[in-house]
């Protein structure tokens, strides 16, 4: 919470933030503070969603205007007490914007609302920026029906990748009867480069239990349950310590603001199995047993958690309903789209410039979050794809760019929404090696339930295997399609119906690259080591022997001052020698 008449600064410390070194650049601002004597107020405060200027060190004068630094190291958090604070000249080299609008422009952000803001430990800061006002609106103002009402209305839909219509879920576990009724959060997220569970955690937990509370109460739920993977840490402290808060301010537990309504909350540490994602499983493990789907129906709204009517949706879902009651159906259907209400959280990965957590209004196109928002590809180099939905999505080509992000649009061209990752590749990458990736981390995570899911995602990953090693028969490209559609159709949850979206895409858009490996022997993003061939161009080399010292091989020889070769028996293929060059006289053909 901002002081009146005193200047604060406030240091971005989620987890990437700490990652960059900003607990070192807190503590040193706190030393110098003290040291100084200076009547500053020092906060902590989550993600603004700019990962890529990490660490974050907003200052907010005593009239209110905002100056924020990037990459504020522990000197550079000195000067900027040293030079702005105490002399009143912003540090100009270090300085990011002078306004916040600057920071979050071409967003609507109603998730991230108060990330990067307020205090994610602080009660305090959450409740002056407008927290648990939609609770209490709710339990004093409104009925359970009311308020499963008004999420219909507003036209939510789960943000965990389905996209199921949020209120139409609570009103079918609602009309199921139980002495027992259950809200579960699933914060397991799983997919590579996705980070929008952890941050919007992280850096407004509040608004997440604001939102559970609110579902309990429609719904008839007296008891809840986060799913959080072990790997959030820091996610799961904040989160206990805003549930530990929120109780002692009687907000949550017994007779909440004395309407009557009990509700608890209670953390479970997930170990890291995706499959958990997937709502069977995630209650399986809950119960202590294998995470492992089963069939449904019945659906959890019908018998979830120990058999009981059970309603599962994921952080950016939650942390969305407190905005909803708070400000009305009608203004968060306002935005995106006829079918795709409101606004979505991704997570900005890959070859961009700009990476890391935005929130944009449903039906803005790729080409917006890209090339706006994301700044473009990095390094100045071509776009080739984006792999939207992780693991279970699919990589749209530059030709799609103008694909407006909506549900029914991305199911369009083979890809899904996803819960939010979005990961960027340029031309230096292999769209033959990404499917691998991302089928190889899906086989893997596969609980091996379902021969499908088990054994067919094992055999497509063989045959990837084969072709990015230049080793596959023609007549295996037709295999692979004919496996992965097996596969879609005949597994039992979503893991295994959407592993093989990545293969079909890139088989859709990216044929000629599948058709280069196996036919041409060679990779066009010259990324796959086995169909690379190393050589020295004897014009360029001057024997500076860099290249000889860092090949761990010992596959380079030639004297000092002279020209050297590469002995192609020996090479590996490492790449450690182009790395090393100066000169650039090292190619990989």
């Amino acid at each position: 919470m901002e002081e009146h008449g005193k200047t604060v600064i406030k240091v971005g410390l989620s987890t990437c933030g700490i990652a960059a070194g900003g607990t070192k650049t807190y503590e040193a601002l706190k030393a110098a503070i003290k040291e100084n004597k200076l009547d500053v107020v020092l906060q902590k405060t989550g993600c603004i969603g700019m990962c890529y200027q990490e660490p974050i060190v907003d200052v907010i004068t005593p009239d209110g205007n905002l100056y924020s630094y990037g990459a504020v190291d522990e000197e550079t958090g000195r000067r900027i007490l040293a030079e702005h604070v105490k002399g009143g000249t912003p540090v100009q080299d270090s300085l990011i914007s002078e306004e916040r609008e600057s920071i979050v422009g071409g967003q609507v952000r109603i998730s991230l609302r108060n990330c990067g803001i307020i205090d994610p430990e602080s009660l305090e800061d959450y409740r002056a920026s407008g927290g648990y006002q939609a609770l209490e609106k709710a339990l004093k103002e409104m009925t359970p029906e009311q308020v499963i009402e008004e999420v219909l209305r507003s036209g939510l839909r789960g943000r965990g990748g389905a996209g199921f219509p949020t209120g139409l879920k609570w009103r079918f576990t609602r009309m199921n009867e139980g002495d027992q009724k259950y809200i579960i959060c699933n914060a397991d997220e799983g997919d590579p480069g996705a980070f929008m569970d952890r941050s919007i955690i992280e850096g407004d937990p509040h608004a997440v239990v604001e939102g559970m509370m609110l579902a309990g109460y429609a719904i008839g739920a007296s008891m809840g349950h986060i799913y959080c993977r072990a790997e959030y840490p820091l996610a799961i402290v904040r989160l206990e310590k805003a549930m530990q808060d929120a109780r002692n301010a009687g907000l949550l537990g017994k007779n909440i603001l004395g309407s009557g309504f009990d509700f608890e909350l209670k953390v479970k540490k997930g170990a890291g199995a995706f499959v958990c994602g997937e709502e069977t499983a995630l209650i399986a493990s809950l119960e202590g047993e294998r995470g492992m789907p089963r069939l449904k129906p019945p659906f959890p709204a019908e018998q979830g958690l120990w058999r009981k009517p059970t309603s599962i949706n994921n952080v950016e879902t939650f942390a969305n309903v407190p905005w909803i009651i708070s400000n009305g159906a009608d203004k968060y259907a306002a935005y995106g789209t006829e079918k795709s209400k409101g606004t979505k959280v991704f997570a900005l990965a890959g070859k961009m410039n700009n990476g890391g957590l935005i929130e944009v209004p449903m039906g803005v196109t790729l080409r917006d979050i890209i090339f706006g928002v994301g700044g473009g590809v990095r390094d100045n180099k071509k776009f080739k794809g984006v792999q939207l939905g992780g693991p279970s999505g699919g990589c749209i080509p530059e030709s799609l760019l103008d694909t407006s992000v909506e549900y029914e649009s991305l199911t369009r061209t083979g890809a899904i929404m996803g819960s939010g990752g979005m990961i960027v590749m340029d031309e230096t990458t292999c769209m033959v090696d990404m499917a691998r990736y991302f089928l190889d981390f899906v086989q893997n995570e596969s609980c091996g339930k379902c021969v499908h899911c088990r054994l067919g995602t094992k055999r497509m990953l063989e045959i990837l295997t084969r072709i990015t090693e230049g080793k596959a028969a023609p007549e295996e490209l037709d295999l692979l399609e004919e496996l992965a559609y097996n596969v879609k159709e005949g597994a039992l949850c979503g893991l295994g119906q959407t592993a093989p979206n990545p293969v079909l895409t890139t088989l859709k858009y990216f044929r000629d690259e599948y058709e280069a490996h196996i036919h041409d022997r060679c990779c066009p993003a010259k990324s796959c080591p086995e169909l690379l061939t190393y050589t020295i161009d004897m014009e360029l080399c001057n024997g500076c022997r860099r290249c000889a010292k860092h090949c761990p091989a010992e596959a380079i020889t030639g004297e000092k001052k002279e020209p050297h070769v590469v002995d192609q028996e020996k090479c590996i293929k490492c790449g450690n020698c182009i790395d090393a060059c100066k000169f650039d006289a090292i190619m990989a053909e």
